[in-house]
């Protein structure tokens, strides 16, 4: 059948919107092809720095015909509406439209036959809404036309059923039947007839069109190049991905670094050859840092050009690498903490101060938080705290953000500073990842959850929540950092009582910051004041003063405090839900078990859950999940008929049957001895009492009547099926489970 290929040939394509856009081309002209009947077998597309390729395969030449109907307004409706469907259909007059009869009453219907079309015009529309409308992150216009692209197309190639669709998008833009190969390679025109024929001619003008391949090509060569060097690649899949998006003929050379140069951390070494310069860096065969790296360059040819290639990347290199050795040298005259001072001019945000404000709060809060880590020295913790950001004021980190805490270690350990404060300094922003490590030594733990939860509690405290997919501040990120470091880590933190202190410590500097009321000096500071409140209370509003009062414990939390608590904590509990989903937890579970309310210790409410999920695929969990609906079910049409509660505890001296009796005296135990597993956190021996429910709840559900001709029987036994959901409700919100 017949075959549409399709090339759009720009300038220089950003490697970082390759993939995306190879996505989207594909999607777009298929929605178009469904959208217009053309049903097709596949459809594949390709990306290069300076082409997007689609190809599909198996499509008719034309689409079929097909009936179409219209559903217009009911008759008698006011003539606006009438009138409003016959302009929207092209109609002359109502009565061209069918009348029939509904279920609603007499309507006009619209029925025409649409003829097919030809597959070549379906094409020339659909490619010409694919050029205005493609969705790139960035674009710009160029020329005399209305185009807008990533980079200015300089060519467009659309064949279908082995012959050219012509269409003309003004700005000297109009397609054809040839294409251009390599820039330098193969940079004459060439005519194709099909795919096959395109890939082939393109591999021949020195273009592998396939990402996927130029992937695989460079890592075998580099795996190559490396291996006859004696050396090893250091594993970069990112780089990979990016590096196979700027060439078309991929050639992996091999270079050298100054060993002037090699006294700098391997860090430092690293970012300066992968951030600018796109190489990779190697290993000697003791596993150092070696004085080599691989540049991947878009050219092949002799072996003088490809030294030519190497010796002027070394000196990109060696001047790059001049410049860190500087900033390098001049950083370690200073002392870390010689720094902190200098945070004050540095503006973490408008309304919670500066990078020292944000200093303080940190570590308060990382004292608070060492309490309840085994191992976490206080002195450490504290000093770990204050040097964490200091290293932002270097010239190094200035010049590679990257290297924020990794340089702050260094200089940490050159000021003579302890092992585990240097790492913590370091470690102080991980994890910044799904795949990143958590921090586990006590004083690294200790600050770097500090630093994320003042984050938190900050912008909640000025209402800069995430909203919808915008998070500009990275706060998701942030709570799932809290979530991954507290339970890998198996740290019992309650979250609310954490929360608290500096949440009302940031409402209190915002509130100050919007009335311009904080002087030179710093005449509020609550964390420097060992948690009690002081400051110029005269320059305060009445707010403010009522935070401060909350901190130091005068004054309990109002109620508008509670619920930003209440909503942070919701929000935590929503990226518990998504990291407990990756470890194959159910979210219903985390729901449910968060439902019961007053749980912020996630290390006990993971392993609650764990229980839930194991108790729940038992056979008796799934019996008594079925029961407890079953029973909820009735209780809510029973109670909604009758206008009343059945909540209150049965009266046993009311029950007639064996059978109630049993089930009384069987929810009494399972209450009693989950309630006291569960305060001894032996979930798995609640979740074993509530198993030895099933049976008499069979049995009450096999041979009791529930629904009695009398009443006060019936009322009794009611209050028994309430007592099933109570019980059952001890272990977690039933009703939020999913069967």
């Amino acid at each position: 059948m017949p075959e549409l290929l399709l090339e759009i040939r720009s300038e220089e394509i950003p490697a970082r919107m390759q993939a995306r856009a190879a996505a989207d081309l594909k999607r777009l002209v298929s929605e178009g092809l469904t959208k217009a009947g053309l049903e097709f077998e596949s459809a594949e597309s390709y990306v290069t720095p300076r082409r997007l390729a689609l190809v599909v395969q198996g499509l008719p030449l034309h689409s079929e015909s097909k009936v179409e109907e219209k559903k217009g307004p009911k008759v008698g409706a006011p003539e606006q509406a009438i009138q409003g469907f016959m302009k929207a259909n092209g109609l002359s007059d109502i009565s061209e439209a069918e009348l029939r009869d509904t279920d609603k009453g007499q309507f006009y219907f619209l029925v025409r036959e649409v003829a097919g079309r030809a597959t070549r015009d379906v094409i020339a529309e659909i490619l010409r809404d694919v050029i205005f409308g493609f969705p790139w992150p960035k674009s710009m216009r160029w020329g005399e036309g209305d185009i807008r692209w990533v980079r200015p197309i300089q060519g467009l190639l659309v064949l279908f059923d082995g012959t050219e669709i012509v269409h003309d998008f003004g700005s000297s833009i109009r397609s054809g039947t040839s294409t251009l190969g390599h820039r330098f390679l193969a940079p004459e025109p060439f005519e194709v007839t099909d795919f096959a024929d395109y890939k082939e001619k393109l591999r021949a003008a020195k273009v592998m069109l396939d990402p996927a391949e130029r992937r695989a090509t460079i890592a075998a060569q580099a795996d190559e190049v490396s291996r006859a060097a004696g050396l090893t690649l250091l594993e970069d899949p990112a780089l990979l991905d990016e590096v196979a998006g700027l060439v078309e003929w991929p050639r992996v050379l091999l270079g050298r670094i100054d060993r002037d140069f090699m006294e700098l951390p391997p860090e430092v070494l690293t970012v300066s050859m992968r951030a600018h310069q796109k190489y990779f860096a190697l290993n000697d065969s003791e596993g150092r840092f070696a004085a080599n790296f691989l540049v991947v360059a878009n050219m092949d040819g002799s072996d003088e050009l490809h030294r030519t290639i190497v010796a002027g990347n070394e000196r990109v290199l060696r001047a790059r690498l001049a410049d860190a050795q500087f900033f390098w040298d001049q950083d370690r005259k200073a002392t870390l903490q010689s720094r902190v001072g200098a945070l004050k001019e540095m503006v973490f945000h408008e309304k919670l101060g500066s990078l020292e404000d944000k200093v303080d709060r940190v570590t308060a809060l990382a004292v608070e938080i060492a309490r309840h880590i085994d191992g976490a020295e206080t002195d450490r913790v504290r000093s770990a705290a204050r040097l964490c950001k200091a290293d932002l004021t270097t010239g190094m980190v200035g010049e590679f953000p990257e290297l924020q805490g990794v340089m702050g270690r260094y200089y940490a350990l050159k000021d003579g500073e302890h092992y585990e404060v240097a790492s913590a300094i370091a470690e102080h922003y991980a994890p910044l990842g799904p795949k990143d490590r958590c921090p586990a030594a006590p004083v690294s733990v200790a600050v770097a959850l500090a630093d994320k939860i003042d984050t938190l509690v900050g912008f909640w405290a000025i209402d800069e929540k995430p909203t919808g997919s915008k998070d500009p501040y990275a706060l998701r990120r942030a709570a799932l950092g809290v979530i991954r470091i507290i339970l890998e880590n198996e740290l019992r933190l309650p979250l609310r009582k954490t929360l608290t202190p500096p949440f009302l410590y940031s409402l209190v500097h915002a509130n100050v910051a919007e009335q311009k009321r904080i002087k030179e000096g710093r005449e509020f500071d609550v964390y420097k004041h060992e948690g009690k409140a002081s400051g110029a209370f005269g320059d305060l509003s009445v707010q403010a003063i009522a935070y401060a009062r909350m901190i130091s414990g005068e004054q309990p939390l109002g109620k508008g405090e509670e619920k930003i608590i209440d909503d942070l904590l919701d929000f935590f509990a929503d990226r518990l839900k998504v990291t407990l989903r990756d470890r194959g937890v159910r979210h219903d579970l985390v729901a449910a078990v968060f439902a019961l309310g007053g749980e912020d210790d996630l290390v006990r409410l993971h392993r609650r859950v764990d229980a839930l999920q194991a108790f729940l695929a038992s056979e008796d969990g799934a019996n008594l999940l079925t029961a407890h609906g079953r029973a909820a079910n009735i209780l809510r049409i029973e109670e909604k008929k009758d206008g009343i509660s059945y909540r209150d505890a049965p009266d046993p001296e009311a029950f007639e049957q064996d059978d109630e009796k049993a089930l009384h005296t069987a929810l009494e135990q399972a209450t009693e001895t989950a309630e006291a597993a569960l305060e001894a956190e032996d979930f798995a021996a609640a979740m074993a009492a509530m198993a030895r429910l099933r049976a008499p709840v069979d049995a009450f559900f096999d041979h009791v009547t529930v629904n009695a001709e009398d009443a006060s029987l019936r009322e009794n036994r009611l209050k028994l099926l309430s007592g099933i959901v109570e019980t059952l409700n001890t272990l977690a919100d039933f009703s939020r489970i999913e069967g």
